[in-house]
């Protein structure tokens, strides 16, 4: 059963969004996106350089995700690990995680492993805002265990989202603890408007300065 399958026995179809408000947030994700990939383009560089002396691999970690309505997507990051999982089998990163880099560390700390999925945005495969997209693995694991688990799929998948932004971030070693942030999840797919989307994306440096959960 492949993860598109899981995902629709899991709850009946998908909310139909607010006619007004898919081209809106269309519309901020590229005001925003477009700019901030120009912007970003030296740091880019010089996190890439930092990527390949540090150790073997490539500079991007790409691992297959579900998005909108149950389509799947490459999402990209920097790679902050010594394995490139993407399979049936994906570990979570822990605290002192000795698969994490030592420049790993420092961009899983400032979330600056995230800034290649502004790719993803100007693609149209996630949002600034929206629920953070679950390794294909873990979406089969927790799918059939947590009711309403699918509605995280009734919107695009952001790079920050309302579970984020409430401490929910980073490690989920408990289905309670995974629970919690899908409520968190389905809350937003249930309220998303620009005006929650502006208040997240607000909140959102305050939460990564605080680097709570992040390793």
């Amino acid at each position: 059963m492949t993860v598109q399958d899981v995902i629709s026995a899991s709850g009946a179809g998908f909310a139909r969004p607010r006619s007004f408000y898919a081209p809106a947030k269309r519309a901020l994700d590229l005001a925003v996106a477009l700019p901030a990939v120009l912007i970003t383009a030296p740091l880019f560089a010089v996190l890439a350089l930092l990527i390949k002396l540090d150790s073997k691999g490539p500079v991007f970690f790409r691992q297959t995700r579900i998005g909108f309505r149950g389509r799947a997507f490459d999402i990209l990051k920097f790679r902050s690990m010594r394995v490139l999982e993407n399979g049936d089998t994906v570990v979570q990163a822990t605290k002192q995680d000795p698969r994490v880099t030592r420049i790993g560390r420092f961009l899983r700390a400032s979330s600056l492993d995230e800034l290649p999925q502004l790719i993803n945005i100007v693609k149209g495969e996630m949002s600034l805002v929206g629920p953070r997209p679950h390794a294909c693995a873990h979406d089969r694991h927790f799918s059939p265990l947590i009711v309403n688990y699918a509605r995280r799929h009734d919107v695009k998948p952001g790079l920050t989202g309302w579970a984020q932004v409430n401490g929910h971030r980073g490690e989920t070693p408990t289905l309670e603890i995974m629970r919690t942030r899908v409520e968190h999840d389905v809350w937003y797919a249930r309220h998303a408007g620009l005006a929650l989307d502006l208040k997240i994306l607000l909140r959102t440096p305050f939460e990564v300065v605080r680097s709570r959960n992040a390793h």
